[in-house]
């Protein structure tokens, strides 16, 4: 087994293990109840950490990591001259979806 990161918390390693094992990946979330310990352990050692079981799904497992957390976001201008910009679909004043 081979650490491939730690997480900023519990329910973002979450995403991160369920959409490596959507890719095939054998994944798994490791420390995920130790965040309680916080105070009597560094902090940097009670973050939640992903692991893998097969070292030779590393690479793969980086850059499906990597393209997680450098997601592109959108901006775009509504019809109602609101700029939205981030994951929206729909404008935030008018309510229109976006073109």
């Amino acid at each position: 087994m081979r650490r491939l990161t730690q997480a900023p918390n519990l329910a973002i390693a979450a995403l991160w293990v369920d959409t490596l094992q959507e890719a095939g990946i054998d994944a798994s979330v490791q420390r995920q109840f130790l965040s309680g310990a916080a105070g009597e352990l560094p902090p940097d050692q009670c973050l939640p950490e992903i692991w893998l079981r097969h070292d030779e799904q590393e690479a793969r497992a980086r850059a499906l990591l990597d393209d997680l957390k450098n997601v592109p976001q959108r901006r775009w201008q509504c019809a109602c001259g609101e700029l939205v910009e981030g994951g929206f679909e729909s404008c935030w004043k008018c309510g229109l979806p976006m073109p």
